[in-house]
């Protein structure tokens, strides 16, 4: 048994290949990782997108035994979402409380609103008036900044050329700080230190009622490509976090069994005793 399903969930117009460093990293861990690919984008190039559509699949990876009799829902599930697939995590996360465990947001503390998102509404009809729909640029910003190892990632899985104006009016519907005050499960807000969308990062963290933030030196927008061993290092940390809290929940249930029986649930332990470590 895995010690975690961890899901990851990737930005806008790249596609699950971006998550393969993280998916080697994370894969000899004893987890169950898996990456998506989001409506019109990768694989599902051409799809019309949609944040129900979106949800859909996240809950379908989070929970594919959804349904099926005898199904072990003792793994902890970490969904992990990056820029555009933050914003959709934390929206899942307050829509659906008991579909997951833990969430890592990376690169998605501003609101996508106002005239930031205004502005990368024009830039993008500007991209997309170029002969080649912008890819020739795209390509070259990701070689530009990026490793040569990580510029593939992010390439191999096709570039969504067509999907940016229909996500972005779809992101700007959401709030992630109401979002983010409704999420019963622990947070993570992991943030490059160079990334502009982190200007609210103090305002979600407030908003959360079990949070923490992350950030990560030398690191831009694209922190899990920037930095992917720091990165694998916070969902690391996340899932040992997931498990300890796991764990003290069993504890304190053994105890409550056994103070309901009138014996002790295990030798050294009165009945009824306060088991395990104060949850942060």
């Amino acid at each position: 048994m895995p010690r975690a399903r961890v899901v990851l969930v990737h930005g806008l117009r790249t596609s699950s290949s971006m998550w393969r460093r993280q998916l080697e990293l994370l894969g000899v861990h004893d987890l169950d990782v898996v990456a998506i690919d989001l409506p019109g984008h990768g694989s599902r190039i051409g799809e019309a997108f949609s944040i129900e559509a979106a949800l859909e699949d996240i809950d379908a990876a989070l929970n594919p035994e959804a349904g099926v009799r005898g199904a072990d829902r003792s793994v902890p599930r970490l969904l992990v979402g990056l820029s555009l697939g933050g914003y959709l995590s934390i929206e899942f996360a307050a829509r659906n409380p008991d579909r997951l465990d833990g969430l890592v947001a990376a690169s998605c503390s501003t609101q996508p609103r106002g005239a930031p998102l205004g502005g990368y509404r024009r830039l993008a009809a500007l991209i997309g008036r170029m002969p080649d729909r912008g890819r020739g640029l795209n390509d070259a910003m990701a070689r530009l900044f990026l490793s040569p190892e990580a510029a593939d990632d992010v390439l191999a899985g096709g570039v969504a050329l067509d999907v940016m104006a229909p996500v972005l009016a779809a992101v700007g519907d959401l709030d992630p700080v109401g979002a983010l005050s409704a999420i019963e499960v622990p947070v993570w807000l992991v943030n490059g230190r160079f990334d502009h969308f982190r200007i609210e990062e103090r305002r979600m963290l407030r908003a959360a009622h079990d949070a923490h933030l992350v950030i990560v030196p030398r690191a831009t927008h694209l922190v899990s490509l920037i930095r992917p061993d720091d990165f694998a290092a916070v969902v690391l940390g996340a899932v040992a976090e997931l498990d300890r809290r796991a764990a003290a929940g069993r504890r304190r249930r053994n105890a409550h069994a056994g103070a309901s029986a009138g014996s002790p649930s295990f030798p050294g332990q009165l009945a009824g005793a306060n088991v395990g470590d104060p949850l942060s």
